[in-house]
């Protein structure tokens, strides 16, 4: 893979001259590491370079660890996708949804139907993030203000059940809490929290020694810094990103919680590329894992599903899924699945290729639309 070296080490120089501080990639293609490389700093004050170890905080890219294992206890019967969920979460009984009429006046009625746990995985449970686009989004940002110091998954759970939701379960996607919501749900099934539900089932098997919830002392000069960006360029130290991390803290969010590094999540990866198995440890069977990696969206859903950067992708459990390399501009393989977190990390997992990447590096905004894409064409382009 001499020309994805050729190609690849330039783009990542070049952008932590005018982007992330620090950034490293691998590149695993059919059990082999064919691309390990990672430039720039995890410190930028005292010259700390990226090392294997670095640890890195990787947002989203923990609702695919989630999704894996609520479909550990899916794959035991412990529940259907099509299952109501107020059947394990009561708090989530006679939901009420914001509706809107032509002239733009709110009012709440009950939904039409219940959420359903298939309505978490897909992101359709009418169960949003804070913000300030809709009263759902409003609601949430006001009672999710300081869930890190306050809430764990069960309590958070029943805060979000009493907002009403943004729409009728089912008939919308849309960005937001349900991952965290169905962290709750892992927990209330397995009788164990999140955090050891997740250890005991996906990373002590795959030998994922530095992916959890919480920094050590130990580990602490390990964690790569996190920075904001300018417009302008400049790099300024962000220090607020860190109190879910401290030990003591009891939110371990399944939509965006973990810290991990880039050796033990290619280990993740590379379990999902091979059908959900790796080194003789099974996480998931292979029909679990195309039915994770299937869109499940219809028509509206798609189009609400609408980021400059997922064009051409559908939306399976927990995963973007390429279903449309011509709309998407993509030199991927269909079915190629993965996602993305908050400061730019990045996975793509193509089992048809054996093929798998894992992008990381700390930065807000993250660039996303402009790297991601970029990274994608290249690796494609090389092999």
């Amino acid at each position: 893979m001499e020309r994805l070296q050729e190609r690849l080490t330039p783009l990542l120089k070049e952008w932590i001259e005018k982007g992330p501080p620090g950034c490293a990639c691998t590149v695993i293609r059919n059990g082999e590491v064919v691309y390990q490389e990672s430039f720039g700093y995890a410190d930028v004050e005292l010259k700390k370079k990226i090392e294997p170890d670095t640890i890195f905080r990787i947002y989203s890219m923990t609702k695919v660890i989630t999704c894996v294992a609520a479909l550990k206890l899916y794959e035991k019967g412990l529940f259907l996708l099509n299952d109501p969920l107020e059947d394990y979460l009561p708090e989530f009984k006679n939901s009420m949804v914001h509706q809107h009429n032509e002239f733009g006046v709110r009012s709440v009625s009950p939904a039409t139907s219940p959420i359903l746990i298939k309505d978490l995985f897909t992101m359709t449970s009418g169960l949003t993030y804070g913000g300030d686009g809709l009263e759902t989004e409003r609601l949430t940002a006001k009672e999710m203000g300081n869930a890190a110091e306050t809430m764990n998954m069960r309590t958070l759970s029943k805060a979000l059940a009493e907002i009403p939701l943004a729409f009728d379960p089912g008939t919308h996607w849309k960005y937001g809490y349900s991952h965290d919501v169905l962290a709750a749900l892992i927990e209330v099934i397995s009788g164990e929290t999140l955090g050891e539900f997740l250890k005991k089932e996906i990373f002590d098997p795959l030998g994922m020694t530095d992916t959890s919830f919480r920094i050590t002392e130990e580990k602490r000069d390990r964690l790569c810094k996190m920075y904001n960006r300018a417009d302008d360029g400049a790099l300024t130290l962000n220090i607020t990103a860190d109190v879910p991390y401290q030990p003591g803290c009891k939110y371990e969010s399944g939509g965006g919680g973990l810290l991990s590094t880039i050796g033990d999540y290619s280990r993740f990866t590379q379990a999902l590329a091979r059908g959900g198995e790796l080194d003789g440890v099974r996480i998931l069977s292979r029909k679990t894992v195309q039915l994770m990696a299937t869109n499940h969206l219809g028509p509206q859903q798609l189009q609400d599903y609408n980021w400059p950067q997922q064009k051409g992708y559908g939306y399976g459990l927990g995963v973007r899924v390429l279903i449309d390399p011509a709309a998407g501009g993509c030199n991927g393989s269909v079915g190629e699945f993965g996602w993305a977190g908050l400061a730019g990390s990045w996975v793509m997992i193509d089992p048809q290729e054996q093929l798998t990447v894992v992008y990381m590096q700390q930065m807000l905004p993250s660039l996303e639309p402009y790297i991601h894409p970029r990274l994608r064409s290249v690796i494609y382009g090389a092999l």
